[in-house]
């Protein structure tokens, strides 16, 4: 008998009760149909869940309840070391302790006959199948090692720098290691040449003077900044070269011909890229409809190149592939998830050569909503290769001698259509944050020449959007067909930190009323009141901190940032494989032929490889950014002493972050150079604040600051402050409940009536040095 209140609601224990016996399976509209509640009370019910949720005894991951602190049954997790019992211990590797507490530890389970690939020890990071454990004492949860993704790491990576007298030093590539340089004898070198990079193995750590090491493995030159990205390479151990087999299979392939497919050469697909593209894996086109029932509607069709054709489930290519998950960029380089005679040559849709896609044409109504879709093998003819600067300037009426002809025909269709498009997407209100991207721009010798940020085109959007209405099409027809698929998730803010924005926005008189459902105009409104005010990048960015991250998931909780109930990745299968495998399952889907998905291709094996493409993922952005960083501090390394501007992009403990303006170059600030006195970390106003002066250094404020420090192999960079801080106003409470917190416009960051202190300095003209009260730690 299932426990009810008087007014017919279920306990609140025993909704907790019914979601703990069904982990990861249970929304409200399972808990409704359990306790026969009629949709009359789901606002009630959505109530006490969003009480128990505040209470910490629930939480949501996208439509999904689960008990606080239940883990998803496929984890990634970092063993960190054995019970009493000699049993190997791990917890999850990404797992947010300000916000859900201690990680959960895991008890591995090693059966008698382990597979290949699967015998784990401490210091590892592997892929887990994990359920509750019957006795929760020291671990609550049991897991098996299904694959192990990353060995444990007994080497540093660093720079050799020989010395004159035999030996050397190795200079760690490691940020958080800068300065802890390792000794490295004569007999231990292997030859390594100052400038190489290596791998050293550890010897013995004194009490004094340097550590020693020995070089197991020379790695390459790094003579010339062309060579920097080899460091990211290696300290991620991103995989660069492919096997003997998957080259063999690469150079084997044959160009598609019109075998099993529809004939689409003339139709004038035309493929618009960045300049500097290597492959062009998406074309488009679009026309006015003729259907009498869609007047003013376009059809517009996306072809994107037919990767699945050659690389063939249990392939050599495709244990490649899914080893790499995705491609990765590099200011010097590509690392490809396939060899370039697949990615720069059979998929790369080049004008006038026939080349096998999967296509998807889409009928757009007058409105600009998708009416329908359906999806097409096809032997393609690219009619142009354009770049966005190209196609956007024929548009203002300044063709050049490819785009002229291509005008009328080709790319005012296209851009009718996007017009429409844009109607409904406007009309979706997705996430609009305003973060403008650099591009690192090198010289022929890789050394940096500038940095810019790319103007956003009108080129720009209309193929976005054209490629998100192609990603929702493939969503929508597997869900149709019951096909398993890899979904592209991003799940809707925690209620933690959408509390902390609101409190934030508190302290600049901003209201953000959270009523209802959480949606992304909610955030956009808030956003176009700040548009055009001098803390519009501030409001940006600590919206943007407010937001959960995407990943690929097989189960579909929505795309919260584009307002979308299901979402696939279908359009670059070139460089995610992701991507192929909805190509895969589409062909499976709809009879298309050869290279479908396999049966064995299970809900559950989809899960495991979702969260390993996740990871690599996120292991390609980590290592594109700290390349950036350290070309940047290369860059930089002559101008110690050159003052910048910039603004305060992180606040922590250890001191500020200040991101330059003209290069978006980071560096730390140490608190301790602050001033005299103790400054605390104000978690409201994402800021440090002096105990005695109040003096204020905000995230947001644009400030001056000194280049005291480079260290071009760690890519760090250390400043010195010398705007002075602003002062929160008499008769204004610290948690800025009295009053507006404003900045003013004559100064970003300041309040009109902000009185400013400036720091006390020594003989040499430098902040000296303060203790520091030990504030809240914050993660950037």
């Amino acid at each position: 008998m299932k426990r009810k209140h008087d007014h017919g609601f279920p306990a609140r224990d025993a909704i907790v009760a019914f979601i703990r016996a069904h982990p990861g399976k249970v929304g409200t509209r399972e808990i409704a149909r359990e306790f026969g509640l009629k949709n009359a009370d789901r606002a009630e019910l959505k109530r006490i869940l969003r009480e128990l949720a505040d209470e910490g005894a629930i939480a949501k991951r996208g439509r999904k309840i689960h008990e606080t602190a239940l883990l998803p049954p496929t984890v990634i997790a970092d063993i960190t070391g054995r019970d009493t019992d000699g049993e190997l211990l791990a917890t999850p590797t990404e797992w947010d302790t300000e916000q859900s507490g201690p990680a959960p530890k895991i008890r591995i389970h090693v059966p008698r006959r382990l597979q290949p690939g699967t015998a784990a020890g401490v210091g590892d990071r592997a892929l887990l199948r994990i359920e509750k454990a019957d006795d929760s004492e020291g671990a609550p949860y049991r897991g098996r090692v299904i694959k192990i993704i990353d060995q444990a790491r007994t080497r540093v990576l660093g720079i050799f720098r020989k010395l004159p007298g035999g030996g050397g030093l190795l200079v760690p590539v490691d940020k958080k290691q800068a300065g802890r340089e390792l000794n490295i004898a004569p007999s231990d070198t292997a030859g390594a040449e100052d400038g190489d990079l290596i791998s050293v193995d550890l010897v013995r750590s004194r009490g004094y003077g340097l550590a020693s090491g020995k070089v197991k493995e020379r790695l390459g030159s790094l003579s010339s900044e062309k060579a920097i990205s080899l460091i990211a390479i290696h300290a991620h151990e991103i995989p660069q070269a492919f096997s003997p087999s998957a080259l063999r299979e690469a150079e084997a392939a044959q160009p598609a011909d019109l075998k099993g497919r529809e004939d689409w050469r003339d139709l004038p697909l035309v493929t618009i890229d960045p300049p500097d593209a290597k492959d062009h894996d998406d074309a488009v086109h679009a026309a006015p409809d003729s259907d009498p029932n869609n007047k003013g509607g376009y059809v517009v069709h996306v072809a994107i190149a037919d990767v699945a054709f050659y690389v063939r489930p249990g392939s050599a290519l495709d244990r490649e592939a899914v080893t790499r998950g995705n491609s990765v960029y590099f200011p010097d380089r590509v690392v490809p998830m396939l060899p370039e005679r697949i990615s720069n040559d059979l998929c790369s849709l080049v004008p006038g050569e026939a080349r096998g896609a999967l296509a998807v044409r889409l009928v757009i109504g007058p409105d600009g909503r998708k009416r329908s879709h359906s999806f097409h093998r096809v032997l393609m003819r690219s009619a142009a290769k354009l770049h966005y600067a190209q196609a956007q300037a024929a548009i203002d009426g300044r063709p050049d001698d490819i785009t002229g002809p291509l005008l009328e025909p080709i790319l005012t269709p296209l851009y009718a259509a996007y017009a429409l498009v844009k109607l409904a997407r406007d009309e979706r209100d997705p996430l609009d944050l305003d973060l403008p991207e650099r591009k690192i721009l090198l010289k022929p010798d890789g050394t940096v020449d500038r940095v810019i940020v790319p103007e956003r085109l009108d080129a720009h959007r209309l193929i976005e959007e054209f490629m998100i209405l192609a990603n929702v099409a493939a969503a929508e027809m597997l869900e149709k067909k019951a096909l398993p698929l890899i979904y592209r998730v991003h799940d809707e803010p925690t209620l933690e930190k959408v509390h902390n924005l609101q409190e934030f926005l508190k302290t600049l008189d901003l209201p953000f009323a959270k009523t209802g459902a959480l949606r992304p105009s909610l955030f956009n409104r808030v956003l176009g009141q700040v548009r055009g005010e001098d803390y519009e990048p501030l409001v940006n960015e600590v919206v943007l901190r407010s937001q959960a991250q995407a990943e690929y998931s097989a189960e579909n909780y929505g795309h919260f940032g584009l307002n979308l109930r299901r979402y696939a990745h279908f359009t670059s299968p070139i460089r995610r494989y992701a991507d192929l495998i909805v190509h895969r399952a589409l062909i499976r889907a709809l009879g298309l032929g050869e290279g479908a998905l396999p049966e064995i291709e299970t809900l559950e094996t989809l899960s495991e490889i979702a969260a390993q493409i996740s990871l690599t993922e996120r292991r390609a952005m980590k290592a594109e950014r700290e390349t950036a960083d350290r070309l940047i501090a290369h860059f930089l390394a002559d101008r110690i002493g050159a003052t910048f501007q910039g603004r305060i992009s992180g606040v922590t403990r250890a001191g500020l972050f200040v991101k330059l303006s003209d290069t978006g170059a980071d560096g730390l600030i140490p608190i301790r150079t602050l001033g005299t006195e103790y400054y605390n970390y104000d978690e409201t106003r994402h800021a440090l604040v002096g105990s005695r002066s109040g003096a204020m250094h905000r995230l947001g404020d644009v400030v001056d600051v000194r280049l005291v420090e480079a260290a071009p192999v760690a890519g760090a960079l250390r400043f010195e402050l010398l705007s002075e801080g602003q002062l929160i106003p008499r008769g204004r409470k610290r948690d800025g409940s009295k009053a507006s917190a404003k900045p003013s416009k004559s100064h970003p960051g300041r309040s009109p009536r902000d009185k400013v202190r400036k720091p006390h300095k020594g003989k040499s003209g430098k902040a000296k040095p303060g203790k520091s009260k030990k504030g809240k730690s914050w993660k950037r």
